[in-house]
């Protein structure tokens, strides 16, 4: 759950666990390799953001922490990302039917 500007706390974190696994599906059947896919929710503009403590699987940042990504190595190689994770993510009959 996600509590924006004192606002009732939010599911955001369910749906965005639900459409990670739907890239991760559709990625895979397309790129024919297990493609890692980490959900992540950022919010623009907010004043205050709590985020559960158990809320694990979903990371949430506000957009001024972002930055703090750059560092994180990624689990593809280059060449997977770059010629074909890239391409297929991009390409709009990838997510016709998905």
């Amino acid at each position: 759950m996600v509590r924006i500007n004192q606002g009732k706390p939010q599911p955001h974190a369910l749906k965005s666990r639900a459409e990670a696994r739907r890239v991760r599906k559709v990625l895979e059947a397309r790129c024919g390799f297990e493609v890692p896919v980490q959900s992540m929710l950022v919010f623009v503009g907010v004043t205050k953001l709590e985020v559960v403590a158990t809320q694990l699987e979903v990371r949430v940042y506000q957009e001024r922490r972002v930055a703090a990504l750059g560092p994180l190595s990624g689990v593809l190689d280059a060449q997977q990302v770059e010629e074909q994770v890239y391409s297929v993510a991009r390409d709009r009959r990838t997510w016709l039917d998905a």
